[in-house]
């Protein structure tokens, strides 16, 4: 093979190997070039707008929300620290398919989140959405594993409520829950935004004003991806406002632990002020379960309670009286001069009446009666005729101003007012004439009467106080931050009972022999410790049916068992404190609520009296 063929193999060799460079240099120069044209032309605003996004944003550092103490000093509600995820739109390229992922991250569906854009409408892109708060932090690992794949999601330390306590005076403190739309649209909340939670029942939505506190911000600098990859500057939230409450933890707790298993509610009140020392509801629940926004099933798990945990059944449950309302009775009949306290009625064990036989508690009768044995022995046919000698009227009128039928003005809301019946009121309410019989059952506070527990607390205190009648008070102190209290109106009468002095130390001495005397309803009920007054009262329900009347509490249906009422103040020299218990068809007053008062106030006496 001669030198010239080969040097033309050759060269026709490297000409191929620099036409097959130059082809895929140029091929790569088109790609470049495309690309560049791509990232330039097509995608250029879009980059420039990340661009620009990529420097300095101001976030907004939500203020801690303030404390909630008893009386004391005991913490009740705290806050703790928390994880939350949000999304800012205005870098997540595609929303939709952004919080997919997100929601197959952490195990919800997507729906879940979607449902956070909607009611977000209108929302400002940069503005981040809070899409779930309170994840743990398996939740936190898995989305920073995935940061790269969720544009836009954005994970944040935040402090949520610790209620301490769980389920104790939960109805008296209250939850939050996330501000809805029209909230934020009211002006009512100017320094809150979507996703911030604001107080919705008790005590945390009556103060939210003070609990809120001032949003403060901070200068970060973001990625493209609304990463922050900085913080150049920060102004520290200023706290909200710590609240004390006028209740003392140690009643509370001893109200709770009494009422456990039972249906119904107790107040505690001073009867100096009106302060609320303690306020239970039963069954209760636990504040916790709003931490993060609660499911729709445990939702609705609460709502279908027969026994209504939901419902504050001290402000909200409306019962009729029983025999607790033979205070009124006295005070009208004494006060109107129908009876003195040397009036005797005969009791055989019933009173006739027109072509009705009206029976007494005591199927034996209590013989002869006077004004401090009725009211010890509970004697209904003494009462009747009382009753029956004021007219419907007249009870209403002193049972107005005891401040029945009415409102107290407690610091809570969806209080209701009770119901006192009057001639009036029965025609403009069902259209016919008040019937004279039907005065006998309202004065044994039976018939269409209804009160509430904190309206018979607040009864009860202004007998023990000497006739003054207070609002009920829930907050003793608020104090900001730097210790600075906040000033708060003194308490001050809202009214008086219309009943004298002397009116008032025969009703007193009555509800004395109630607990003090082997005769009186709750003589088991008296304390070696202290000596109380209190009354009983059982009130019936509907009309038992004829073959449980007979028989057994136990062996009664539940709806067919009596309302157990006691009413209590203590000491009985001096009064300080009163008290109301209402249990629900838990039959006698004496036997049901007369055991839960005594240990209150034997828990007063020992733990909570020197350190008032």
């Amino acid at each position: 093979m001669d030198d010239t063929f080969v040097r033309t193999v050759d060269s026709d060799w490297y000409r191929q190997r620099l036409s097959g460079t130059l082809v895929v240099v140029l091929v790569a120069f088109l790609l470049l070039l495309g690309r560049l044209y791509y990232l330039q032309v097509i995608k250029g605003s879009e980059y420039r707008r990340q661009s620009e996004n990529n420097c300095v944003r101001l976030q907004t550092v939500p203020p801690p929300r303030g404390l909630i103490y008893d009386r004391h000093g005991t913490v009740m509600v705290d806050n703790r620290p928390s994880f939350s995820v949000s999304i800012v739109l205005e870098d997540a390229e595609d929303p939709t398919a952004v919080l997919e992922r997100l929601a197959g991250y952490l195990g919800e569906e997507p729906k879940a989140f979607t449902g956070k854009l909607e009611e977000a409408r209108g929302w400002p892109s940069f503005k981040p959405i809070v899409l779930k708060r309170d994840l743990d932090r398996d939740a936190v690992a898995v989305l920073e594993a995935h940061k790269l794949d969720l544009p836009g999601v954005v994970i944040a330390i935040d402090t949520v409520r610790h209620y301490v306590e769980k389920e104790r005076a939960s109805h008296l403190i209250g939850y939050l829950s996330e501000i809805s739309p029209e909230q934020l649209k009211s002006g009512r909340y100017p320094l809150n935004r979507q996703g911030d939670f604001v107080g919705k029942f008790g005590v945390e939505k009556s103060y939210e004003i003070y609990f809120h506190g001032e949003p403060g911000s901070r200068k970060v600098q973001v990625s493209a991806l609304g990463q922050v990859t900085s913080v150049l500057e920060t102004i520290d939230a200023f706290p909200g406002k710590n609240v004390y409450l006028t209740m003392d933890v140690n009643l509370q707790e001893k109200a709770e632990e009494m009422l456990a298993g039972k249906v119904g509610a107790v107040a505690v009140m001073d009867v100096s002020n009106g302060e609320i020392l303690a306020l239970a509801s039963s069954p209760a629940y636990d504040p916790n379960a709003f931490v993060g926004g609660i499911t729709t099933d445990r939702w609705k798990e609460l709502l279908a309670n027969e026994f209504h945990p939901m419902t504050n059944k001290a402000i909200q449950g409306q019962y009729p009286p029983g025999s607790t309302f033979k205070i009124v009775t006295a005070m009208a009949g004494l006060e109107e001069g129908v009876i003195t306290e040397d009036t005797e009625f005969y009791c055989p064990g019933h009173y006739r009446y027109g072509n009705r036989t009206y029976r007494c508690w005591n199927k034996r009768g209590h013989g002869p009666v006077r004004l401090i044995k009725a009211l010890a022995e509970s004697c209904d046919v003494y009462f009747y005729q009382v009753g029956e000698k004021l007219g419907v009227d007249r009870l209403a009128k002193y049972s107005t101003a005891a401040g029945l039928g009415m409102r107290t003005g407690i610091e809570l809301e969806h209080e209701v007012s009770g119901l006192v019946p009057s001639t009036n009121w029965k025609l403009k309410r069902f259209g016919v004439s008040w019937q004279a019989g039907e005065t006998l059952s309202v004065a044994i506070g039976q018939g269409f009467n209804l009160v509430t527990p904190i309206q018979m607390v607040a009864l009860t205190a202004a007998v023990a106080n000497g006739g003054m009648r207070f609002k009920p008070t829930l907050v003793k102190a608020i104090v900001a931050p730097d210790g600075e209290p906040v000033p708060l109106p003194e308490p001050t009468p809202v009214g008086r009972l219309s009943a004298s002095e002397k009116t008032l130390r025969l009703i007193r001495e009555g509800l004395v022999n109630v607990v003090n005397t082997r005769s009186g309803t709750a003589w088991w009920a008296r304390l070696e410790e202290v000596q109380f007054g209190g009354k009983t009262g059982t009130a019936q329900v509907v009309a038992m049916e004829e073959e449980f009347k007979s028989k057994p509490l136990e062996e009664t249906p539940y709806r067919f068992r009596d309302h157990a009422w006691f009413v209590a103040f203590a000491p009985a020299e001096k009064p300080e404190i009163a008290i109301a218990v209402l249990v629900e068809h838990g039959g006698h007053g004496s036997s049901a609520a007369g055991p839960i008062a005594r240990e209150i106030i034997r828990t007063y006496v020992t733990h909570s009296r020197s350190a008032s």
